[in-house]
């Protein structure tokens, strides 16, 4: 009897290592693969913050809540099921479709940069002004989710291409827990960045002077930081979509543009003490020339299209 009992707890004992590495491996390919889509994650919480912006304070949380499951369902519904039938009957088709989403991610940066000098038509902010509080809202949340399905796309498929080679299991769980723990977390600093005005406003009316001058100096922030946050989420859509761009064409052999960018982060690169992060710095540059490259000439394909579809 203590022998079968000793049996078993050997048993229990082998099953509980297996379990532990199995976490160690999801927890592990979910940390590298998540780490690579870093771009992206900053893209996201830099771009989510506008949709719920011009609202009255007490329909910020409910927006990006409503955004957040949006999100979720992108991921779990149609994303995460898609990439790993992807993995298992078309693994050739992950760096296209990379390469499809970089491209798009290029075009939305050069659109953003055009924007930034081109005055926009009022036509559509008098569309705006149109609809009802409740009509408006729907619409930048679908706005908004439509956006975060570009994105979390590209943040399931730069996972996923990390974890090529993986067991299936391992894949699964740990694409879902990529998706699960981007989600919350870029979803819950925007919960804060948009209501950053509100908490300074109230520190502001505190009774501490510390906390009064802080609150104020919150309020004063807002629009410096919102402003920063969209050029961050811009160089990031530039440097991530050039980046999956000059990895593309490494993979399918065509090697210029790779060169001059490898070349471009060796020379940044031998910088004496910060190699590392002037070599980094080098790549992201040059992957965000590649980018800008790409999404010009896309956007001025789009507003030629525009033009000449328009009638005269």
């Amino acid at each position: 009897m203590a022998s079968g009992l000793a049996a078993l707890l050997d048993d229990v004992a082998a099953i509980a290592k297996i379990a532990a590495a199995s976490v160690d491996d999801v927890a592990g390919a979910a940390g590298k693969a998540g780490s690579k889509a870093v771009g992206v994650v900053v893209d996201d919480a830099a771009v989510t913050p506008g949709y719920a912006m011009g609202f009255t304070p007490d329909r910020e949380l409910p927006i990006v809540w409503k955004i957040a499951l949006g999100s979720l369902r992108n991921k779990f519904i149609f994303l995460l099921p898609g990439a790993l039938a992807l993995s298992v009957f078309a693994p050739w088709l992950v760096t296209p479709l990379l390469m499809i989403g970089g491209t798009y991610l290029a075009f939305e940066a050069s659109e953003k940069i055009l924007e930034a000098f081109v005055p926009h038509e009022a036509g559509e902010e008098m569309e705006e002004l149109a609809l009802s509080s409740t009509a408006l809202e729907d619409q930048k949340v679908a706005g908004a989710i439509r956006t975060d399905l570009i994105l979390s796309a590209e943040i399931m498929f730069i996972a996923l291409a990390d974890l090529a080679g993986r067991p299936f299991p391992i894949q699964a769980v740990a694409l879902a827990v990529v998706g699960l723990a981007i989600t919350v977390g870029v979803y819950g600093v925007v919960g804060l960045l948009v209501k950053m005005d509100d908490i300074g406003l109230h520190l502001a009316k505190g009774g501490t002077r510390g906390g009064r001058a802080l609150g104020r100096g919150l309020v004063k922030a807002m629009p410096v930081l919102l402003s920063g946050l969209a050029t961050i989420g811009t160089a990031a859509m530039l440097w991530v979509g050039g980046g999956i761009l000059v990895h593309g064409l490494e993979h399918y052999g065509w090697m210029a543009i790779p060169h001059l960018v490898e070349g471009l982060s060796h020379w940044a690169g031998a910088a004496p003490g910060v190699g590392a992060i002037t070599g980094w710095l080098g790549f992201a540059v040059g992957s965000a020339v590649v980018g800008l490259a790409a999404g010009a000439v896309i956007v001025g394909l789009v507003h030629l299209v525009g033009r000449l579809r328009s009638p005269a």
